[in-house]
């Protein structure tokens, strides 16, 4: 494949070129489970999503790691608040952000680890950076040394001497140097007891890179491919994680990709700013296919400032592209594509394959969607049931990669959904019938209201020489 990506590392467009033939690895960030997720959390799971089928569609065997942070200060902390086990805080929000996941159509993971079934690996990892000497011990706390590492803040391009404390800890009275961070953090009294694991060092419990590093070693080995998270990971978290890693000799990341932030209100969203807009109460408002289409269609690593008017806008724009798909289905079949080929094997559109090649341009690859849909509505229009079923293979072929097909089960079927859609076909078709009949006695009149009230209610019809169609507006 041709794909090229935005290397955080190198600040500039490389060739991807996988470290194995045939196979793509990639570890992404999950989410600390400390609460419900926010549709800025689910931005980067549902970018790497696309990026993942995108991987796939040119032919790479993808092992796919998103870790579960459910062990971290914050989770210690509200749980305590709310009077509750810690990990039973984490479960609960954990079981919230994979509902997200689920009901946005992000494909599982090869492998999801949480963070407290690794632990032996991480205490591993630290033996390993203690006997290089790019880590100490004291007081049951480990630190790593960032001075001993000359590679620290390449990922991020800042030279040491300009950083500030790591600001990890609540003194940094233990550390060589205030910009060393902690690896493992000792059991603090008045903490629980099962919060804590036994080590050489005492009993404690992980700093969150050491997390990250240790599981992406565990399942990908110690190089590979791509890593990706949100933006605001590249400083401290993953410059952290790169250098532990490399310090205790693994290769680690090839390539870092990260995307952009959701802004509200001219500020990135974040529970601590108290400006979010939960997955769970936004999929009250819109389909979740159409909050997918909101956050996948711009450009990954573009901002994305989170109004109502711009998810409604997203909302009709899928409308246009579920209209044709569903009407192009209803006339030719849902499984035909170019050359009778099943839809997921259509030839893609070459414009969409170069934007996707280039950076992931979404945004490109959309707007070529929809350039495709508006000849398909022709082609409709004019009755060219050959063409309307090649382009309907190339439609749903370019939706399936970005994870938007209409037709999917994930979109196409499902519990209250399904019945009211059923419900609402049947309404609809009983009011085209009573058009047709006081059409079919010349009364005009009666049949241009029931137009009129359809067109009200947000109901297009249309008159064709096929017959009478109809589709949301």
């Amino acid at each position: 494949m041709s794909l090229r990506l935005y290397d955080t590392a190198a600040r500039a467009v490389r060739d991807f070129t996988p470290l194995r033939a045939g196979r793509a690895s990639v570890y992404v960030c999950g989410l600390t489970v400390q609460g419900p997720p926010h549709i800025g959390h689910v931005r980067s799971a549902l970018v790497f999503d696309v990026m993942r089928r995108w991987l796939t569609a040119g032919g790479l065997e993808v092992t796919y790691v998103r870790n579960v942070t459910d062990i971290d200060d914050k989770i210690l902390a509200k749980a305590a608040a709310a009077g509750v086990p810690w990990w039973a805080w984490a479960y609960e929000h954990e079981r919230a952000v994979t509902r997200a996941y689920d009901v946005l159509g992000i494909l599982p993971p090869t492998y999801e680890p949480r963070a407290t079934g690794h632990v032996t690996d991480m205490v591993t990892l630290v033996e390993r950076l203690v006997e290089r000497g790019h880590a100490y011990a004291i007081g049951g706390d480990v630190y790593f040394d960032v001075r001993s590492f000359p590679g620290y803040g390449t990922l991020t391009g800042q030279r040491l001497d300009d950083l500030q404390p790591a600001a990890d800890t609540d003194s940094d009275d233990r550390k060589r140097d205030p910009r060393d961070f902690a690896l493992w953090k000792a059991h603090k009294d008045g903490e629980p007891a099962t919060a804590a694991w036994p080590t050489p060092w005492g009993p404690g419990r992980p700093g969150w890179p050491l997390e990250c590093s240790a599981m992406a070693g565990r399942y990908l080995g110690p190089e590979f491919d791509i890593h990706g998270g949100g933006l605001d990971l590249r400083f401290p978290h993953h410059e952290n994680e790169q250098a532990q890693s490399r310090a205790a000799g693994d290769g680690f990341a090839r390539y870092w990709l990260h995307n952009g932030w959701v802004t509200l209100g001219g500020e990135k969203m974040s529970k601590s700013l108290g400006n979010t807009a939960l997955v769970d109460e936004v999929v009250e408002q819109v389909r979740p296919v159409e909050l997918r289409y909101y956050l996948v269609a711009p450009h990954y690593r573009s901002t994305v400032e989170f109004t109502a008017g711009a998810l409604e806008e997203a909302g009709v724009a899928y409308r246009r592209l579920e209209s044709f798909v569903r009407r192009a289905a209803e006339r030719v079949g849902s499984g035909c594509a170019a050359g009778g080929a099943a839809a997921g094997t259509a030839v893609l559109d070459p414009a969409f394959v170069a934007a996707l090649d280039d950076d992931l341009r979404t945004s490109a690859a959309v707007a070529v969607v929809h350039d495709t849909v508006r000849e398909g509505n022709s082609a409709l229009a004019d009755g060219d049931d050959a063409r309307v079923a090649d382009l309907l293979g190339s439609v749903r072929a370019m939706l399936g990669v970005l994870g938007l097909d209409p037709l999917d089960p994930q979109w196409a079927s499902g519990g209250d959904d399904q019945r009211l859609t059923s419900v609402t076909d049947g309404l609809v078709a009983l009011a085209l019938e009573q058009r047709a009949a006081a059409r079919a006695r010349k009364d005009y009149a009666s049949a241009d209201a029931i137009r009129n009230q359809l067109g009200a209610l947000g109901v297009q019809v249309e008159d064709t020489s096929q017959g009478t169609r109809w589709e949301l507006t």
